[in-house]
């Protein structure tokens, strides 16, 4: 049987952290630990943390919930630390009002791993997006293929960061970097599908929408910077010329649209 580590990061989320940790509450599925990492939050983000900590326990589902509280260095930073953190067979990022779309989310998830062979490097689905209420808005635009690899994110990036589980030995060697501060979600999941070419690991598509992805979010309010940030990741990535033709391409696309 192997376990999740689910990392939610929060700051000031008491709004939206419940809805979070209710639907990891709800897993049915047994191998789960949770790690909560706060940054120092001024709200009641950490009283919801411990409460929902102590009804985790309570349930005896025997789910695994553990709470940080310190200053970081941002987002990606708190990330790292929950990479550092985990000791799952895979991890997530599940943000502050994410939420899993369903009691047996994860097992269905898990149902992907054969007995027997390797573990996929990664397991992926698909994202349904919600709003502030958690009331269903549409599915994701861009949506995973059959066969990704790191060369599949020249086109946008087509799994939701929330929808990407990734073998936690294989995160511990590609920390985030911490450079980026609104695009290195979409760095380190190229990294990471470098490193599974490298060992020869397969990418596994879950073929389930997996996660319920909160509308908005850093690259969204920091829109300009976040695709100036995104250009030159993909020519670090892809090349310049590759780079220029995909955004091309982005422009008609946009523009047959309208």
């Amino acid at each position: 049987m192997i376990r999740f580590t689910i990392v939610t990061c929060v700051y000031n989320a008491e709004k939206v952290f419940r809805r979070t940790a209710e639907s990891v509450l709800a897993q049915t599925y047994r191998g789960v630990e949770h790690l909560i990492l706060d940054g120092a939050s001024t709200d009641n983000t950490l009283i919801e943390a411990k409460d929902y900590m102590e009804r985790s326990y309570a349930s005896g589902l025997g789910h695994e919930v553990r709470i940080t509280s310190e200053p970081d260095n941002g987002l990606y930073d708190a990330m790292n630390k929950g990479i550092t953190q985990a000791s799952g067979d895979y991890l997530v990022f599940l943000n502050a009002g994410d939420v899993l779309p369903s009691a047996d989310t994860l097992d269905k998830i898990s149902q992907a791993v054969v007995e027997g062979e390797n573990l996929p490097a990664v397991l992926y689905g698909d994202t349904d997006v919600v709003d502030d209420d958690g009331h269903f808005l549409r599915h994701r635009r861009l949506s995973p293929p059959e066969n990704l690899t790191w060369r599949s994110f020249r086109y946008g990036m087509l799994v939701c960061h929330q929808a990407f589980y990734v073998r936690t030995d294989i995160a511990k060697i590609t920390p985030y970097n911490i450079s980026y501060k609104y695009s290195a979600d979409v760095d380190w999941c190229i990294r990471v599908m470098k490193t599974a070419e490298q060992q020869h690991l397969p990418l596994k598509n879950i073929h389930a929408v997996v996660v319920n992805y909160l509308d908005g979010g850093m690259s969204i309010k920091n829109h300009k910077a976040s695709l100036k940030e995104r250009y030159h990741l993909m020519v670090h990535h892809y090349g310049t010329a590759t780079t220029l033709m995909m955004h091309g391409w982005f422009l008609l696309r946009s523009l047959l649209k309208k």
